[in-house]
């Protein structure tokens, strides 16, 4: 039967001391968390067409113009 070690082992560097930090705010986001987020993840094919975030909300908002205009016929 193997031993179950009850204490995680402490990888963090002794450079880091977080006992000096001083300004930390709990809950600072907490509101921005709440709301939620809706992020979408593209597929890699996909991603390659849009460089940033800016491009592919500006073709979404075509493709929803697209869709609500009046259709010729």
């Amino acid at each position: 039967m193997k031993r179950i070690e009850s204490e995680e082992e402490d990888d963090l560097r002794p450079e880091y001391d977080f006992s000096q930090m001083k300004g930390g705010v709990r809950g600072k986001y907490v509101e921005r968390y709440r709301k939620g987020t809706n992020l979408v993840l593209l597929d890699p094919d996909i991603a390659v067409a849009f460089p940033d975030a800016k491009a592919v909300n500006d073709a979404l908002r075509s493709l929803l113009q697209e869709k609500h205009s009046p259709q010729a016929r």
